[in-house]
């Protein structure tokens, strides 16, 4: 009987969203630390690069000009407008991290899973990070010192639109106890890695395992 083939595994494409200070990208660098199996998408924007930033790292900062040109490309797997700045996924780099069986994590909001849903359906699992009430949803915002008390207003406003999208996700997550959000989304991760369909060569594998056609 022939050696039993490899079995490989195409990537996947994990979508965390969540409004605004909810913790999504604070759970998101957790998995990354713990995962070396994962990457980040790393999105362009037009958003003026924030203070402990780094280009090509947290974000592409790219002007409107450039970012119109990479439109006009057909780069972006998707982009919306949020906050008055566009953010997109360059779609190349995904695409060769999936074909070569590395995870891709996308820190994005309702919008941009909206595109990757109609885009990658197959590739895509997504996650929603919910706050444990609006109370905290708002001290989290106030205590990262990022905004004005005018922009968390604004953000505050929001995120009741924001979380009414939670059921086109496939997974809810209560952010309560940050260790515990984590946990989860890694079983979440875990769990979809072991999906019969994502795995590469596993019916040429049971064929020779059976000694059946």
């Amino acid at each position: 009987m022939a050696e039993n083939p490899d079995i490989s595994r195409r990537g996947l494409m994990l979508v965390l969203s969540s409004p605004s200070g909810a913790g999504k990208t604070a759970i998101s660098r957790a998995l990354l630390q713990s995962e070396p199996r994962l990457t980040l998408s790393v999105s362009a924007t037009t958003r003026p690069m924030r203070r402990g930033e780094v280009d090509g790292v947290d974000y592409m900062f790219v002007d409107g000009a450039a970012f119109s040109r990479m439109i006009d490309d057909d780069a972006f797997l998707e982009h919306a407008t949020v906050f008055d700045h566009i953010y997109g996924t360059p779609r190349g780099p995904v695409d060769a991290a999936l074909a070569g069986g590395q995870d891709v994590l996308f820190d994005v909001d309702w919008r941009g899973a909206q595109e990757l849903r109609k885009r990658s359906r197959h590739d895509l699992v997504s996650v929603f990070i919910l706050p444990p009430s609006m109370a905290e949803l708002e001290q989290r915002l106030m205590g990262r010192g990022q905004d004005s008390d005018d922009v968390v207003a604004g953000r505050m406003e929001r995120a009741p639109d924001e979380i009414g999208h939670w059921q086109e996700y496939d997974y809810i997550v209560v952010n309560q106890d940050f260790d515990d959000s984590v946990a989860k989304v890694l079983t979440i991760l875990h769990a979809e890695r072991l999906r019969r369909d994502r795995q590469l060569g596993l019916v040429e594998f049971v064929r020779d395992l059976t000694g059946r056609p």
